[in-house]
């Protein structure tokens, strides 16, 4: 079995939806599986077409350049979240609370 991913960032500035963050998974060798951009709700429901197996994987959102396109200057160029999936056959969902100068992200469902 394998294990499927999905994230949403919300911008907690103003408490909506990030729009158009875009956002890439890599393994731990560094290799891209799969990139994206949030939707209209913030949202990326499958990062790549291939369920993943367990491993170690990280996700990188482009928070500098969305924060640009809106005429703000971030403290975080970008948010790194590297993580692990060591079950097989379940859903991950990482969420990404964002502003200019803090994140916060967990283990969603």
């Amino acid at each position: 079995m394998m294990s499927t991913l999905s994230t949403h960032v919300l911008d907690a500035t103003t408490g909506t939806p990030a729009a158009g963050v875009h956002v890439a998974l890599a393994g731990a060798d560094g290799s891209v599986l799969g990139t994206g951009r949030t939707d209209d709700d913030g949202r990326i429901r499958a990062l790549t077409d291939e369920p993943l197996p367990p491993g170690t994987y990280t996700l990188t959102f482009g928070t500098g350049d969305w924060f640009a396109e809106r005429d703000i200057v971030p403290f975080y160029p970008e948010v790194v979240v590297t993580f692990r999936i060591s079950v097989a056959g379940n859903h991950f969902h990482v969420p990404l609370l964002l502003s200019p100068f803090a994140y916060s992200t967990y283990r969603g469902s």
